[in-house]
């Protein structure tokens, strides 16, 4: 033991190994020696040639690796904030580095196994194939920018300036996802220097714009200096005698407010739970001889400082007045169910999903639950079902509830589990329900019965690596089956059909569709060619050349395609302009022979039409589209454009 065990020597595993292994440099142990090898072959599959297996870029990115692999094993996701950012900029980091030594493919995220390899004998939770997948779909989306960014900032520096414009950095960083630090790298490289004030005042006001628009900006904006809220809605959902300590309308502190008003109420003490930890805010009313307030939300003003939105449906309140405060029962007992419910379920997609599953966020109130967790893809109707069936389970178990307040040094023992981020006093709260046990501080069921039944209503994608399940509970579960059987009998009914056998009748009346659908397009061609074979009389002959430029009428838009290649088939040597107009829009289609396309390009054919139309366009040398909206002069379009192809035919 080290005789001050405080000092932190800066011997690490890196360190240490040097010593051990007779090297000079942390890169030159064996484990960064064996990831830099697997570096340098992943960059070489990826499209670099010749990498110098020394360069500081493979260094950068075996150390990267390494930190990404192990951040992501902590149930970390990138992101834009916090701890989510740091990993964001690690990750594209170790990727601009590869695409220095010329990867063009994806490479970064198949180095996970190559930690793996070194490491997963002691850490065993970086072979978890959840890793490599984040780290894939974050190399796709910045492969997707990486070029496009550099190009722009190539753009940028080409003038030979010393100083890059924040605002620069900042439309880098904001719309094409490139860290500043990556920026700075770049510039770093060609000896110039960032503009960061600049920077930082633009990434401010984004703050103060996002600010402006967030959900708690009356919370933010009420300045409270009494004593805190005394909770008791743990243990009763009546309560009298609640002093009016503060009133706020419109932000500001009053003394009262009367009948019609819209004000924020704080109590000496309360039974309405306040918005915390996912869970909405109760609802419900604060009654004396003269006043009514109608509680919509409660939220909390301070952590210990609970604000009622109320609205003075009768009387008037002034600050010091009394009332009976009464809680909508019926809308607590079901958030309460929903977010018992939430815990059940949070257990069981670990249990189906993985241990990676962790939460990121939830919203429980009196008619669904919402959850977002970490999970790299879509869940399959099988693991929802599984999932169901877990938690369904637990509830007709109808266990009791267990409470427990102990200090967090406690409850860390109780192996209870803990939201990563989440900010704990010195108290917690310890929720056993069901086979679950975690921290939480909301309301509950008393058994996992109350729950009465749990239904999976939706499951979907919100951001990179983070899924969403909405789920409902009780009665609603109820209303929701309810709601999906009877939308099964309209069919049935509407199809003729018993409802074990709608399916195969809906199917059968899909596939039908489909081959009429088939036979009209082929039809729709036919009549296109037909069409087409008229239109050919119409073609000029220009130096040797055929040119028609022309409005096709009664052809669908998607048909226009098949006409333009009909008439070079004619044609043999030609240029064709179809224009099509329809309900206040321009399509346009443009062909030219392979013989032709070293005098016109289609794709500038289209270019020069979309512009006069403000519209936009592109393609190959020998085919290309566009639109834009009509043109009030159809006919001085066609004229223009048969003026502009004849030039470069001649």
């Amino acid at each position: 033991p080290l005789p001050r065990p405080s000092v932190d020597t800066g011997m690490g595993l890196e360190r240490i190994s040097a010593v051990l292994q007779h090297v000079h440099s942390n890169y030159d142990i064996d484990l960064f020696q064996n990831l830099m090898r697997a570096v340098v072959k992943a960059v070489e599959e990826a499209g670099g040639e010749n990498v110098d297996p020394n360069s500081p870029s493979v260094k950068v990115i075996a150390d990267h690796i390494r930190a990404c692999t192990f951040i992501i094993a902590d149930g970390i996701l990138p992101g834009n904030e916090g701890r989510s950012y740091v990993l964001r900029r690690i990750a594209r980091r170790g990727m601009r580095h590869g695409f220095k030594l010329g990867a063009r493919d994806l490479f970064f995220s198949k180095l996970v196994k190559a930690v793996a390899k070194e490491m997963g004998d002691q850490y065993p939770e970086t072979r978890n194939p959840h890793i490599e997948e984040v780290l894939r779909q974050e190399e796709v989306r910045f492969s997707q920018t990486l070029a496009k960014g550099l190009d722009i900032l190539n753009e940028a520096l080409a003038d030979g300036t010393k100083v890059l414009g924040g605002d620069v950095a900042f439309k880098l960083h904001d719309t094409y996802g490139f860290p500043v630090d990556l920026t700075a790298d770049v510039c770093r490289e060609r000896g110039v220097t960032v503009d960061f004030e600049g920077f930082d005042a633009a990434m401010e006001k984004q703050r103060e714009k996002a600010r402006a628009t967030g959900k708690f900006k009356m919370a933010q904006g009420l300045e409270y200096e009494g004593s805190p809220t005394e909770f008791l809605g743990y243990e009763t959902l009546a309560v009298h005698a609640c002093r009016v300590e503060a009133i706020y309308k419109d932000g500001e502190p009053v003394k009262d407010a009367d009948a019609g008003d819209e004000v924020v109420v704080v109590f000496d003490k309360t039974p309405f739970y306040a918005e915390s930890g996912g869970q909405m805010g109760d609802k419900g009313v604060f009654k004396n001889n003269t006043t009514i307030l109608k509680v919509d939300d409660t939220f909390k003003i301070k952590s210990d400082v609970f604000g009622h939105m109320s609205y003075v449906a009768e009387g008037s309140v002034k600050v010091g007045d009394l009332f009976s405060a009464k809680v909508d029962e019926e809308n607590r007992e079901a958030t309460a169910r929903n977010h018992s419910v939430t815990h059940l379920m949070h257990k069981a997609l670990r249990e189906v999903l993985g241990q990676h599953v962790q939460q990121r966020g939830s919203m429980v109130n009196g008619d669904r639950t919402r959850f977002d967790f970490v999970h790299t893809s879509p869940m399959t109707a099988e693991q929802i079902c599984e999932v169901e069936d877990i938690v369904n389970k637990e509830i007709l178990r109808n266990t009791a509830t267990h409470v427990r307040v102990m200090p967090l040094d406690e409850a860390k023992k109780t192996e209870a589990v803990m939201l990563f981020g989440e900010k704990y006093g010195e108290n917690v709260r310890v929720l056993n329900i069901g086979s679950s046990c975690e921290l939480c501080g909301g309301t509950h069921v008393q058994r996992t019965g109350d729950i009465g039944m749990f239904k999976i209503v939706s499951e979907s994608g919100i951001s990179a690596g983070v899924r969403r399940v909405e789920a409902v509970t009780g009665m609603s579960a109820l209303r929701y089956t309810q709601k999906q059987e009877a939308i099964i009998h309209e069919v049935a009914e509407e199809f003729k059909a018993p409802t074990d056998e709608v399916v195969s009748k809906v199917v059968e009346t899909v596939d039908h569709l489909k081959r009429a659908e088939k036979e009209l397009d082929t039809i729709k061609v036919q009549l296109a060619q037909a069409g087409a074979s008229s239109v050919a009389a119409k073609a000029e002959d220009i130096g040797g050349a055929k040119l028609l430029v022309t409005e096709m009428k009664g052809v669908e838009t998607k048909a226009l395609r098949d006409s333009v290649d009909s008439l070079k088939d004619q044609l043999k040597s030609a240029a064709v302009v179809l224009v099509k107009v329809e309900d206040g829009k321009a399509s346009i289609a443009v062909g030219v022979t392979k013989d032709l396309v070293s005098k016109v390009k289609a794709g500038d054919v289209v270019k020069f039409i979309a512009e006069k139309l403000g519209g936009k366009g592109g393609g190959r040398p020998d085919f290309a589209q566009g639109g834009g909206n009509a043109p009030a002069d159809l006919s001085a379009l066609l004229a223009q454009t048969k003026a502009f192809v004849a030039e470069k035919l001649q």
